[in-house]
């Protein structure tokens, strides 16, 4: 039987949703949503999708870390936009971070998310190993 590993940012949401940063059960990690904004509650990159991609992934990798992980286990991503226009933005900012291993990715508009503010919300999956062995 896996054990599973809780990782929490300490983001006080967390509490108030129920859920945690990321969860590992054996070699999989399952990163919840996750917006760019800093400890503070400050949305970091405001008016700038790229910005908040890349920042939304420091905030993965710190997770993966904690879980023994690293960005190149992610098998995995799906990126939801506020507004579809800043696509290429996104996924430039998506496709520096992936410079070693390239996941499957799921990029897609919703109506909207929590904080005006927020362009991005990143989701990723990670899988021990997964990184490409090319």
């Amino acid at each position: 039987m896996y054990q599973r590993q809780e990782i929490t940012s300490g983001a006080p949401w967390e509490e108030r949703v129920g859920y945690t940063r990321a969860v590992r059960v054996g070699d999989h990690i399952a990163v919840s949503g996750t917006t760019a904004v800093d400890r503070e509650g400050r949305i970091v990159g405001r008016g700038d999708a790229y910005a908040q991609v890349l920042y939304c992934f420091e905030i993965i990798a710190a997770a993966l870390e904690e879980a023994g992980a690293t960005l190149d286990d992610i098998v995995r991503t799906r990126v939801y936009l506020a507004r579809i226009d800043d696509w290429q933005a996104a996924g430039r900012a998506h496709r520096e971070v992936f410079t070693n291993t390239r996941p499957a990715s799921t990029m897609l508009e919703v109506s909207r998310l929590i904080g005006d503010s927020m362009l991005v919300e990143v989701e990723a999956d990670a899988i021990l190993g997964g990184r490409d062995t090319k």
